[in-house]
């Protein structure tokens, strides 16, 4: 589980840091509101522990460019000394999924951040995943469309997976090759070939093409289809 900690307190940071790293988790950390959003927006993470009161960029800001403009929908724990109602409230309207006051305790962060992590995880493991006509079924692995059995490689069941996970969400080619291979590819042909066996058994029978390539971004499975070629 990568989780990033944006916290411009060293002290804290280093605590958090430390903490979660015992308990298993892979940690980075910003130390202000540019960093962070940066980070944020260009690597994938399991939960983001978010302070309010940052340099270059507040906590808010980067909370509501995270949901509004990045879409993202990776849980946010906010970790802050503002503990008025209006305070917690704005937090919330801004995206965040759980609020905490400073001072706290680490083994609170951990199970909060946990519960998130589980919920936020619990669309993954579901029973199966439903986009389009497209059916996933994870228990079995098997993906029908429109009833049609469609037969796939390990690889491009992977693939699938993660697009299905979050439809209309861009996937940058970097992210996709460290997800389903574990590392950025070298052959940059890999991911392009398995994208294409993966529309091709997709639309063997002429259906729509649900796999978009969006040039210099990546690619994102596509809800809405009438507009793809």
């Amino acid at each position: 589980m990568k989780v990033l900690i944006i916290e411009d307190d060293s002290d804290i940071a280093t605590n958090l840091y430390d903490y979660l790293e015992s308990a298993g988790y892979e940690v980075d950390t910003a130390s202000n509101g540019v960093m962070g959003l940066h980070l944020a927006t260009t690597q994938r993470w399991d939960a983001i522990l978010l302070d309010l009161s940052l340099p270059g960029i507040d906590g808010l800001t980067i909370c509501r460019k995270l949901r509004q403009e990045a879409r993202q929908d990776t849980p946010i724990l906010i970790l802050t000394a503002k503990d008025t109602l209006d305070d917690k409230l704005e937090g919330f309207l801004q995206g965040a999924d759980d609020y905490l006051i400073k001072p706290f305790s680490l083994k609170e962060v951990g199970a909060r951040l946990g519960a998130l992590i589980k919920r936020y995880k619990g669309k993954v493991a579901q029973a199966a995943l439903c986009c389009a006509d497209v059916r996933f079924d994870l228990a079995t692995l098997s993906v029908e469309r429109a009833g049609r059995p469609i037969k796939l490689p390990p690889k491009c069941l992977h693939l699938l997976r993660v697009l299905m996970q979050s439809p209309n969400r861009v996937f940058g080619r970097a992210e996709l090759e460290t997800e389903v291979w574990g590392e950025h590819l070298r052959d940059s042909d890999t991911l392009r070939s398995h994208i294409y066996t993966l529309r091709h058994a997709l639309t063997i029978n002429g259906e729509d093409n649900l796999i978009e390539t969006l040039h210099g971004l990546g690619y994102r499975f596509v809800m809405n289809s009438a507009s793809l070629p």
